[in-house]
């Protein structure tokens, strides 16, 4: 089986879409399907190397992100798919120049799958956009009903796709790296550095953006017996550090680094409410610690209350700084939580969402092309 993954993001660009897409053709490739990855080119500086081909098409700098680049819908983009010949045209994320594919598998005849992983629809809300809410559904809405399979992170955003009258959606939850977060990577020497007092230390992982909502953090870092640190990087970095003086402020973290920071926090925050997932939810419960998660988009569907965590009103701010207060008393409960959490995902591996995507491959190809129409939904196993 040949498989075209055509993606609106790829590393060396940071995020959730580019880790997953880079993730799925590492392991089409390791069953023996070939897969070639057609991504936005990233403008000047290192790429990385794979194992297979990367097809890059021309792209522009986006000025409100200046580290992404948004592909074109060129001339360039059916060349790669006619060249690789693919069996399924897998659509990453798909929104921008990832149209074009859409329609080039349905001229050609070829099954494609598209997976929602951004909630675009609701970032028009963050950035006070709404009146380009509904032209965004209407956008997605025409690619979408050109795929023969869809797919949602979670069952919220499948409820969301299927009330915009989008069928054959299932869901496919990411995998999470069981091994590189673990609770072996704690570093207490790391932990006393960042809480000298014995502070509860308190973290954010993620992208420092305005959907991101880490204003609502400004309560909670300035609770007394509580440190908080950020890790990341993004367009309000600066902002954030003038609005949350008392936080520690990393930076971007990667490999043992991050793993490091992970397990070594007694309590994860994830403030995010338009997340279609939560991935780094998974990655805090694999580390083993316990996660407080806004209870809106994807992340309450990751987060058992008083199993493995909480949540917290969105919005709700001093609901959060109380809840974080409570918890800071209660550390024996917080590592309880924080062993459940590692128990939880341990057999949810990046393998078994890929052996799934394989299966969904499949079901697309026994589907055939959409050819246009809205598919009724598909019953799945």
């Amino acid at each position: 089986m040949r498989v075209a993954l055509v993606t609106e993001s790829f590393p060396p660009q940071i995020n959730g879409v580019a880790r997953s897409v880079a993730r799925a053709a590492a392991h089409l490739a390791s069953r023996g399907i070939e897969p070639v990855v057609v991504a936005p080119a990233p403008g000047p500086g290192p790429r990385p190397v794979f194992d297979w081909p990367v097809v890059h098409v021309p792209s522009v700098r986006l000025p409100a992100y200046r580290h992404f680049r948004a592909g074109l819908a060129t001339k360039a983009l059916d060349d790669a798919l006619d060249a690789h010949r693919p069996d399924v045209v897998h659509l990453a994320s798909p929104f921008g120049y990832t149209a074009r594919a859409a329609a080039w598998a349905e001229r050609r005849g070829v099954p494609a799958v598209a997976v929602w992983q951004t909630d675009l629809p609701a970032y028009t809300r963050a950035y006070h956009l709404t009146a380009f809410e509904q032209l965004v559904w209407q956008r997605l809405k025409s690619i979408h009903s050109r795929a023969a399979v869809n797919l949602a992170l979670s069952e919220c955003t499948a409820r969301s796709l299927t009330a915009q009258g989008i069928g054959g959606v299932a869901v496919l939850p990411h995998g999470v790296d069981t091994n590189r977060f673990h609770p072996a990577f704690r570093d207490t020497a790391l932990h006393d550095a960042l809480a000298p007092d014995g502070e509860l230390l308190v973290g954010y992982v993620g992208r420092l953006a305005r959907e991101k909502q880490l204003h609502w953090l400004a309560d909670t870092a300035a609770l007394p017996g509580v440190r908080l640190v950020i890790a990341g990087d993004g367009p309000r970095r600066k902002a954030l550090e003038r609005l949350l003086p008392q936080a520690q402020f990393l930076g971007a973290l990667h490999g043992t680094d991050l793993s490091r920071l992970y397990a070594s926090l007694d309590l994860f925050v994830h403030t995010g409410p338009f997340e279609t997932f939560g991935q780094t939810i998974q990655e805090a419960h694999a580390s083993g610690v316990p996660v407080l998660a806004v209870d809106a988009g994807g992340a309450p569907e990751l987060v058992d209350p008083g199993v493995d965590g909480t949540h917290f009103p969105a919005g709700d701010t001093a609901a959060l700084a109380g809840l974080v207060a409570s918890l800071a008393g209660q550390r024996d409960v917080l590592r309880q939580w924080g062993r459940r959490g590692r128990l939880k995902v341990r057999g949810r591996t990046w393998e078994a969402e890929g052996d799934a995507l394989i299966e969904h491959y499949g079901r697309a190809l026994a589907l055939g092309p959409a050819r246009g129409g809205l598919r009724p939904p598909v019953p799945t196993a």
